[in-house]
């Protein structure tokens, strides 16, 4: 009886920063990006899989996220990796079966893990069976894409119907023999672009959604949203004058190719099958995320046709390792916050599988600033999977590049393309491939710091990258972060930090140093900071380490480093709270 007297009080105590019951699961997520053939292998063929997905799903819950998204595992020629769907209602043989996804989701279930696809509804594979019965006329497939006849020209020669560019350079047309017309591809010529004024089209894929939906996957990232519709016009595009090549994407501008008003509506029809699936099952929402590398004013519009959120790419579009505080403040921080609407989930992105990865585009030292930034905003943090631990880009020859967009270029320009060296196989351990795989041939090679950079030794050091994650990830559970206010200061223009302020809890402050030498700062700006405060948490290379006390208003930050602090006594009494109720629990089991 005693014991539950006090263990309540206890709780009681601890309660008073809980989380509000009215928050959603997704919004208060952190979200961990998995690129299948790069996670791990549990057959030894060099590539990932479904089944080495779930056999370290432990890993997800010992770093703390809540749900993983998984690229694509549809079957696929891989003319895009996996972005040329030849299938949109199966696995691919490379990654496993049904039953083997089916598996993943239950085991991720049984860890408290939400499970998140990637769709990819703007163009399937060429190989796609749609796509041909379409090039045969078929009905109904005969209109499924977009099909137009060529300009002829005084010699007879047809040529493209306009200047439209695809994503990957070159016409965004190819000729078709068969079909006797050219069809349109935003990106490679492999990925026939579907036709969404297509009633039937719009049918066949909200039919793909509830297929997954019924497998039990809580939500999906939605890829390449702006390519969505053209203008049925088929106008040619105005030319930005940029450059001369009529085969660079950059050669004309994107107006009727990108951001048509129906793109919005069709985002709007989706959100509408995820709300009635929810409605008519548990109540629980499925999300839906959109991936659209947009200006803020269009990126912000997908909130209010249905998106839970649009992905917010400002860490990795508009600063890197040379921007100074007061421009990551300004261009990534305060361009988000000023602009998301009322009531909206924001959310932090600081790498995926198309850009280098965060720990080259800044540096190594920056890493974990980055993941204190990333993981401690308001809203979703988005992890891509080995950031954790710090993973780089590993440089690759042209020879073993196999990404299309660097394979279409030539060797001398290839590498300002290719998007290989952020996609390297993850890096469990030191043993061959990285504990990757037990071939020591893989899809891309293992970076070859892996000996040192790795999890394995991560976990074991006293200090560590993914020991500053799993930190951040705790930390994250408190009410101050899901809830919390924030006010982003610039301390002076290579510091800038941001205070995250809840009724009932202890606030958390982040200062980070972008400059290449230790700044020295008063944190006075901030009037409801306590005097003497306490190092939460560090970046490894800091000069501070946890428990470290420092003054409000003299601060030395080490050069490319952040800190998590607290309130001195208010720390201390949280932490000792917590001490207590560990302990009296100890106490009453013996």
């Amino acid at each position: 009886m005693r014991m539950g007297i006090i263990v309540l009080g206890l709780i009681a105590l601890l309660g008073c920063s809980s989380v509000n019951g009215d928050t959603e699961w997704w919004q208060t997520m952190s979200l961990y990006q998995i690129y299948p053939r790069s996670w791990k292998d549990s057959d030894g063929d060099g590539i990932g899989d479904l089944q080495g997905i779930e056999s370290k799903l432990e890993h997800l819950v010992d770093a703390g996220v809540d749900a993983f998204w998984i690229s694509p595992i549809y079957p696929s020629p891989m003319a895009d990796f996996g972005y040329d769907i030849s299938d949109f209602m199966d696995i691919d043989p490379i990654f496993g079966t049904l039953d083997d996804f089916d598996n993943l989701v239950a085991t991720a279930k049984s860890l408290g893990l939400k499970v998140v696809m990637d769709f990819v509804p703007n163009h399937s594979s060429d190989e796609h069976e749609w796509f041909i019965n379409s090039m045969a006329s078929v009905d109904p497939y005969t209109d499924y894409y977009i099909w137009k006849n060529g300009t002829v020209l005084e010699n007879g020669t047809i040529t493209p119907p306009n200047n439209w560019v695809s994503v990957f350079g070159g016409s965004a047309w190819t000729w078709n023999n068969q079909r006797q017309a050219y069809y349109l591809h935003q990106f490679a010529e492999e990925q026939p672009d579907l036709n969404y004024w297509n009633e039937e089209v719009v049918a066949a894929m909200k039919e793909v959604l509830v297929f997954w939906l019924d497998r039990g996957v809580d939500g999906f990232r939605v890829d390449a949203i702006p390519h969505l519709f053209e203008d049925s016009t088929f106008p040619d595009e105005p030319l930005t004058g940029d450059t001369d090549d009529p085969t660079d994407y950059g050669y004309v501008e994107h107006d009727y190719t990108k951001h048509l008003q129906e793109t919005y509506d069709m985002v709007q029809q989706w959100r509408e099958v995820l709300d009635n699936y929810t409605e008519n099952s548990d109540g629980v929402p499925r999300i839906m995320m959109a991936e659209a590398y947009a200006n803020t004013s269009m990126t912000m519009k997908y909130y209010d046709y249905g998106a839970h959120f649009p992905f917010n790419f400002n860490l990795i579009s508009n600063v890197d390792g040379s921007s100074t505080a007061a421009e990551i403040k300004e261009s990534a921080l305060d361009e988000w916050l000023n602009n998301v609407p009322d009531n909206a989930t924001s959310n932090w992105v600081i790498g995926n599988h198309d850009k280098s990865r965060v720990a080259t585009r800044y540096s190594p030292e920056q890493a974990d600033a980055l993941n204190i930034i990333n993981l401690l905003l308001p809203g979703v943090s988005v992890t891509y999977y080995g950031e954790e631990i710090g993973m780089e880009d590993q440089w690759i020859s042209y020879e073993d590049t196999v990404d299309p967009q660097g394979c279409n270029q030539d060797e001398d320009t290839y590498e300002s393309y290719s998007r290989d060296p952020a996609r390297t196989p993850m890096q469990w351990d030191a043993t061959t491939s990285a504990g990757f795989s037990t071939n020591e041939s893989t899809w891309l090679p293992v970076n070859t710091n892996y000996l040192t950079l790795n999890l394995a030794a991560q976990v074991a050091a006293d200090t560590s990258h993914y020991k500053v994650y799993q930190a951040l990830t705790a930390l994250r559970k408190e009410a101050v972060i899901q809830e919390g206010s924030v006010n982003v200061q610039l301390i002076n223009n290579n510091v800038f930090a941001f205070m995250r302020e809840h009724s009932g809890s202890v606030p958390v402050m982040v200062v980070a140093n972008m400059a290449n030498n230790s700044e020295t700062v008063s944190l006075e700006v901030f009037d409801n900071a306590a005097d003497t405060l306490l190092v939460s948490i560090a970046s490894v290379d800091s000069s501070l380490t946890e428990g470290s006390e420092v003054s409000k208003t003299s601060l030395e930050i080490s050069a490319l480093s952040a800190l998590v602090l607290r309130s001195g006594a208010e720390a201390l009494i949280s932490s000792g709270i917590i001490i207590l109720f560990v302990t009296a629990l100890a106490y009453f089991h013996h």
